[in-house]
């Protein structure tokens, strides 16, 4: 492979890695725009803004990507003299910054896909260079900002120095996909190489030379106009795998004292600086790992889950002590690397609110509407595919609430509120779930408006008023929207099914409150996680069910079976002196079981409500993969999954919001449209429980 074809391969492997770090500089610029908004002579944010993009800009140009370059220099210009005071940070000067970095954002996807730009988005960037030019005052470039890759520098040769540099790389530069050949085509993109030397003393004999390993450093002088910043900024990928010493040039002879002109050469230059490669303890490491290995890790852990399960009730079929405790020990380690495992998974769902302060800035600005976005609970954390997920229905009610909800300023100030809007995105952990709301203060639903465009889409025969919460549901009804015209944002009656639809896939909840003229809040209720909980394990019969384990919050035992049920398996019993609903598993799901003597009665906790469910046996705590339920079961009421206990049965999970509704507004008939008969297990008496019995 010559050099030329090692460049290209090595610009393959690596550039996802420079993509996906990109995106994460560019959502960091996004997010300082937004922040420099409410603080414009904030210079902390003002040099954080610089550095992601100088980050962006040298990344780029170790990959060629001389168009990502070009542009952003112009931003870096203009970002350079606002760190410097040299201008003043105004409304439109943010939204053209905005603007430039999703531009920087298409570029790069572009160069991702090996696509050309067209001459319509090819004007649309010069009409953004010259708007930064214009605030910019189209000054000269400032010593410390990096001109592009291969751009002349004659126009900076009056201000051009130069610096030493001496670079020893690391035996393993090559095995971690860094070619330092490409950084010293870099560096000649910042100036002018004059004197280069290559020291091959460390290189080995033919004999005991391993290929892939490097052994060069390198000596030379470098002519740039650029600071030391810039210099260090081209060895970023590779500070780990490499030694670096960088001499500053020599104060000019005329500025020096006497006393040290006519001093030695040594005494007049400053010491060099010296970059040493980062030690581990130094600071926090991060490893980039592809979101499909570690999905296969879990997967392979949820089999070894279940492995364990069988493997413990093997063991105490055997009645053999030191196999029963050996067993106990791989079930805690099982435990420990899933608990492990999963956390990896968890991220605060922060990021994902912080998203939306854009989306709140241009679409309040596009409704001629002033809000204000709080974020509350940002580093509550939730599992990564479940955060993906959840992005689209969240946008959805974010500008459903700025379109629909929030008032203008005119009609907030003739209803005696502030004339800005106020809008609030909060998260927490509830009862082993994640609940966030969507909360503003503006109009509320307009409850005669629903009841009107219902009776007119035949949604509730005309003169008919429902109860209240019934008249807020009819907002998630298929098709229903309250907007008079179709504008970008709604009006096409899609959206709010969709959203109900898919959080309900995730096994989620959604509802609507509202006070009409105060404002309306949205909960939505998730799973933390959708691969392994920990459940609580119940037998119905010769039937087997499975709470959340986080959602028990006690158990009455040994309670008669006469209690007192109607014939949809609802009703009532006391409960340290308050009347807690009941429900029956056997007459809900019409399990074909003669009922005990004696039953228990697991408490169970959703939201604010509590209530209780029937059970015939409690099998204790277990560890619970979560697998989808078929199509024959994906329309049953009250069930969210389905588990494979130890010996090889299926279990199903219950959904403790649908079996909380089930439980206070059961169906009007006794026998529910599917009945439920997962395979039985073999009697508590030859096969142990699970876990230990509470």
């Amino acid at each position: 492979m010559n050099a030329q074809d090692a460049d290209q391969s090595f610009i393959a492997e690596a550039l996802p890695a420079f993509i996906s770090e990109s995106d994460e500089q560019l959502e960091a610029i996004e997010q300082l725009l937004l922040e420099l908004e409410d603080q414009p002579g904030n210079g902390d944010l003002l040099g954080a803004l610089f550095r992601c993009a100088h980050t962006v800009k040298g990344s780029a140009g170790i990959f060629g990507l001389d168009e990502v370059v070009a542009f952003t220099h112009h931003v870096e210009t203009l970002l350079d003299r606002l760190r410097d005071g040299l201008v003043a940070f105004t409304p439109d000067m943010g939204t053209l910054l905005l603007q430039c970095n999703d531009q920087i954002r298409f570029l790069i996807r572009l160069a991702q896909a090996g696509g050309a730009v067209s001459a319509d988005e090819a004007a649309a960037r010069a009409g953004l260079e010259s708007r930064l030019q214009a605030f910019s005052g189209d000054a000269p470039m400032a010593s410390h900002a990096a001109p592009p890759p291969n751009a002349p520098v004659a126009d900076a040769a009056s201000a051009a120095c130069v610096w030493t540099l001496q670079v020893g790389f690391l035996p393993d530069t090559f095995r971690n996909g860094m070619d330092p050949l490409a950084i010293l085509n870099y560096l000649r993109g910042l100036g002018t190489i004059t004197r280069i030397h290559c020291d091959r003393s460390a290189v080995p004999g033919l004999d005991t030379l391993d290929p892939e390993s490097c052994h060069l450093a390198f000596g030379f002088e470098l002519e740039t106009a650029a600071d030391q910043d810039a210099i260090e900024a081209a060895f970023s990928f590779v500070r780990e795998d490499c030694t670096l010493q960088i001499t500053p040039p020599a104060p000019p002879v005329a500025d020096a004292p006497a006393a040290v002109v006519a001093a030695p050469e040594a005494a007049v230059r400053t010491p060099a600086v010296v970059a040493k490669p980062r030690e581990g303890g130094e600071e926090q490491r991060f490893i980039r790992v592809q979101a499909d290995r570690l999905d296969a890790v879990i997967n392979l852990l949820g089999e070894l889950v279940i492995a364990g399960a069988g493997a413990s009730l093997l063991a105490r079929q055997s009645r053999q002590g030191s196999l029963i405790e050996a067993n106990e020990q791989i079930n805690q380690l099982i435990e420990e690397i899933r608990n492990g495992t999963l956390q990896l998974r968890m991220v605060p769902i922060g990021e994902t609110f912080s998203r939306f302060r854009r989306v709140v800035r241009d679409t309040a600005a596009e409704l001629g509407k002033e809000v204000q976005l709080e974020i509350v609970g940002g580093d509550t954390e939730l599992d990564k595919s479940v955060v993906e997920r959840i992005a689209d229905p969240l946008m959805h009610l974010v500008r459903n609430a700025l379109d629909h909800g929030l008032e203008t300023p005119e009609q907030r100030t003739a209803a005696g509120k502030p004339a800005q809007g106020r809008l609030v995105l909060s998260a927490c952990h509830e009862s082993g779930s994640i609940l966030i709301r969507i909360t503003d203060d503006g109009r509320g639903v307009q409850r005669q408006k629903v009841l009107a465009r219902a009776w007119e889409r035949g949604l509730v025969e005309p003169g008919v008023v429902p109860a209240d919460a019934d008249i807020l549901k009819l907002i998630f009804a298929p098709g229903f929207s309250t907007a008079e015209k179709v504008t970008n944002l709604s009006g096409r009656g899609v959206g709010m099914d969709v959203v109900r639809s898919n959080i309900e896939a995730l096994r989620g909840t959604v509802q609507l409150t509202s006070e009409e003229g105060a404002g309306s809040t949205i909960e939505i209720r998730l799973p933390l996680t959708l691969a392994i909980i920990d459940g609580f394990l119940i037998g119905v019969g010769d039937s087997r069910f499975i709470f959340p384990l986080d959602a028990v919050v006690e158990v009455i035992e040994s309670r008669s079976s006469a209690t007192e049920m109607d014939a949809s398996g609802r009703g009532v019993t006391e409960l340290r002196g308050q009347a807690l609903p009941v429900v029956s598993l056997r007459k809900l799901y019409a399990l074909d079981s003669p009922e005990p003597d004696r039953v228990s009665i697991v408490v169970i906790r959703f939201g604010g409500q509590r209530y209780g469910v029937l059970v015939d046996q409690l099998l204790g705590q277990h560890q619970t993969v979560i697998k989808p339920l078929g199509r024959m079961f994906r329309s049953l009421r009250g069930m969210s999954g389905s588990s494979i206990l130890g010996n090889g049965d299926v279990a199903l999970i219950f959904d403790v919001a649908s079996l909380c509704q089930l439980a206070i507004h059961p169906p009007s008939h006794a026998r529910p449209r599917h009945a439920v008969s997962p395979q039985p297990l073999p009697s508590t008496e030859s096969a142990p429980a699970e876990g230990p019995a509470p």
